[in-house]
């Protein structure tokens, strides 16, 4: 494995924090009856991508000095 990526673009991560809070809601009390997890995981890993990419843009957009 050579390839780098950033943490927030891992589904494992991502799986690991829906599992922790999951987790959490069933030990306060929270109802999941129904919940699908890899879909949340799934949901999140696009809206984190879909954000990343809008704040590429606007950085590059609002960026003073040319990419040399």
């Amino acid at each position: 494995m050579t390839a780098v990526k950033p943490w927030y673009l891992s589904r494992t991560i991502w799986a690991s924090i829906v599992t922790i809070i999951t987790g959490a809601a069933g030990l306060t009390g929270i109802p999941l009856d129904g919940f699908d997890g890899s879909a949340f995981t799934d949901t999140m890993l696009q809206a984190v991508s879909a954000v990343s990419g809008l704040i590429a843009v606007f950085g590059r957009l609002s960026a003073k000095h040319r990419i040399g």
